[in-house]
């Protein structure tokens, strides 16, 4: 059988997708995984994946595409070539699937399962509704199993990716502890200010400690280094950041990629996680943690990319020895 299972927004959610694609590929001779061009990535590391194609959707993402029949009519074509016989279309709780579902639809797919809100008409095959609390990796783990998907026998449903390099020559030896102080979306970023204290102030504990950064984060990661860290910033792309997370004593960083990350490589996350939206759904998974940040503050469910309250207090109330007191309680929990 050959099996599409579609995610197209970002590196994290994709990531989040892993548990869902395993079942997928448990069952099938081949799996082929459709995302967008932040998903790549993250696709690209996920076990039972065989290939990755990408495309950019007008529906998905904050600065989608215009639609173009010509790039829905290309897509079309190469998924009508490449004959799947089943797919799986994952969105989050927010999203609408039926976009996706009507282009495979013209692609000529024989069978689509999708978890949906709205009425699908002739869109789907299994319209899967989604249980009250549960986690954005359940939820795909759920779809996929109501497609005649269920997980292989002895999988733990915990996040996963393929195996990383060693990153000794980057990180230097002993241990260490993460701090990524980026985010996707500024609503969901700790200041570089609060950052720069937990660096300072982990260093003052003992801990060794390791800023990482994407290419456009240069400036931030030299800013919170603060001559005090090793500044990874621009310096590792997604397997050797995953190898970096892997070998790390704990990760501390917001509700973004690099989160799920860590928690695919099994270290522990102190999360500085801003309520925009529902830490059950969109935490770390499957890994020691602890959630740092106002989850009743005024924006709370708002999905805000920019912060709507003066001051960010919801996470700018979480001081530097906050975190400090925090990768102390992980440490000691999981010696």
């Amino acid at each position: 059988m050959k099996a599409l299972v579609v995610r197209l927004d970002s590196f994290g959610d994709v990531l989040l997708a892993g548990p869902a694609v395993r079942a997928v590929a448990a069952h099938s001779g081949h799996v082929t995984m459709l995302c967008g061009p932040r998903g790549e990535p993250a696709a690209r590391l996920l076990p039972g994946v065989d290939e990755v194609l990408v495309w950019s959707a007008p529906w998905e993402g904050v600065d989608p595409p215009p639609v173009r029949e010509s790039d829905v009519d290309e897509l079309v074509r190469r998924l009508s070539e490449a004959a799947f016989d089943v797919a799986l279309v994952l969105t989050s709780f927010h999203q609408s699937p039926l976009p996706t579902a009507l282009v495979l639809r013209l692609a000529g797919i024989g069978r689509i399962g999708a978890e949906s809100v709205d009425h699908p008409g002739s869109l789907l095959d299994v319209r899967h509704r989604r249980l009250p609390g549960r986690h954005e990796a359940e939820a795909a783990l759920d779809t996929a199993a109501a497609l005649g998907f269920p997980p292989p026998p002895g999988d733990d449903g915990r996040l996963r990716v393929l195996p990383s390099p060693d990153t000794v020559a980057l990180t230097g030896n002993g241990p260490y502890v993460v701090v990524h102080p980026g985010a996707s979306a500024p609503a969901r970023a700790w200041s570089a200010e609060r950052c720069a204290e937990a660096v300072a102030l982990l260093a003052d504990a003992g801990h060794r400690v390791v800023v990482t950064g994407g290419p456009d984060e240069t400036d931030l990661t030299r800013r919170v280094s603060g001559g005090t860290a090793v500044d990874l910033g621009g310096r590792t792309e997604p397997r050797t950041l995953a190898g970096v997370l892997r070998t790390a004593d704990v990760v501390v960083c917001g509700n973004t990629g690099p989160a799920h990350l860590a928690a695919a490589v099994g270290t522990p996350v102190v999360s500085l996680f801003a309520p925009i939206v529902p830490a059950e759904r969109w935490g770390p998974y499957g890994v020691p943690s602890v959630l740092l940040g106002d989850q009743k503050a005024p924006c709370a469910d708002s999905r805000a990319r920019h912060c709507p309250v003066a001051g960010h207090p919801c996470l700018d109330e979480v001081t530097g020895q906050d975190v400090v007191q925090a990768v102390r309680k992980l440490l000691k929990e999981h010696a």
